[in-house]
């Protein structure tokens, strides 16, 4: 059996109780939170073993296998590395960190002690991602030249949203996604980047737009935004034809036209729970392997994404508590 202690109650931790519950072989088996009431209601609710009024009872149990941290942006890097410190693997919700020098000072911590640890960018790890890269390197579509990427929610008027002490905003919390199916595809030799914000009344990114020149002539337009909602595809346009992905926060269909007739269709796994399992079977993978990252999500991934948003973040004026240690 492999245990899975979850650090933070919140709605991404329900997601992933849920995604685990029906699996054989896996368990969450700790939760923890700061209230005692919340911890046991989440582990009466999803039947889970242990419940801890402290973050730190959780990691020093000797049964949890791998910790996955479900608290805002702001906690990510206190709570995994009290994980490390304990000698835990971790898993951490994205974005990693609240900028480059927490995630690069985690990964150092990781790397020092011989431990596993990945950011649970779900998308990074779903068959379909994977499905996508093989159809646009087949040559199905000719060359690929323009990538698009949109995801936009109604999320105004929630507080980890509009909370800079919570590292709020529209891009950490779903711009991430959109630079992330840039990066799978497209990679990562860009030589110029325009972008357009609109802040909030907190001084936070409330929606954005990204546009990105390849060294080769390619381009991706990245669009991400807490004012709306949108239908969240992300398309690859080649020379004779184009992909199309349904959503790519979480992709259920992905399509292939060639010359704007449909000639394949591809959809989710018959066995998906919810997506969230994914990345905890490649986190036992790898640590099973005694593997210190994921090949799905590179720790050089990790934190370059981690720069590429601080430095769009310091283009819009968006700051964050954590950066005051930046130079």
């Amino acid at each position: 059996m492999f245990r899975v202690g979850i650090i933070g109650a919140g709605w991404i931790a329900c997601k992933m109780a849920e995604a685990l519950a029906p699996l054989h072989d896996y368990e969450v088996y700790a939760i923890a939170s700061r209230s005692k009431e919340r911890a046991a209601d989440f582990a009466c609710r999803y039947g889970i073993a242990r419940a801890f009024d402290s973050y730190a009872a959780l990691v020093e149990d000797p049964q949890v296998d791998l910790v996955y941290i479900a608290t805002p942006h702001s906690h990510h890097f206190p709570h995994a590395m009290l994980a490390l410190e304990h000698g835990k693997p971790v898993l951490v919700e994205k974005a990693f960190t609240a900028n480059a020098r927490e995630a690069r000072q985690l990964l150092d911590e990781a790397e020092r002690r011989g431990l596993f640890i990945t950011e649970a960018i779900w998308t990074r790890y779903m068959p379909l991602s994977m499905k996508v890269r093989e159809l646009m390197e087949s040559g199905i579509i000719g060359q690929p030249r323009v990538l698009t990427a949109t995801l936009c929610y109604m999320m105004e008027g929630k507080e980890r949203i509009m909370r800079p002490d919570l590292c709020g905003g529209a891009l950490l919390d779903l711009g991430v996604y959109v630079l992330n199916f840039a990066r799978m595809y497209f990679g990562t030799d860009i030589v110029k980047t325009v972008t357009n914000v609109v802040l909030g009344d907190t001084g936070v990114d409330m929606h954005e737009s990204l546009s990105l020149t390849y060294a080769d002539g390619r381009m991706a337009n990245l669009q991400a935004g807490a004012l709306c909602l949108n239908d969240r595809q992300g398309i690859i346009s080649g020379t004779e034809g184009y992909i199309r992905v349904d959503n790519v926060n979480c992709p259920t269909l992905v399509e292939v036209y060639r010359n704007y007739e449909l000639v394949g269709s591809y959809p989710k796994p018959a066995g998906m729970v919810n997506g969230y399992e994914y990345q905890v079977m490649e986190c036992r993978r790898c640590i099973e392997q005694g593997l210190r990252e994921s090949p799905m999500m590179p720790h050089a991934e990790t934190l370059s994404i981690m720069e590429q948003m601080d430095s769009l973040r310091r283009e819009w004026g968006v700051v964050y508590p954590m950066d005051s240690a930046l130079s």
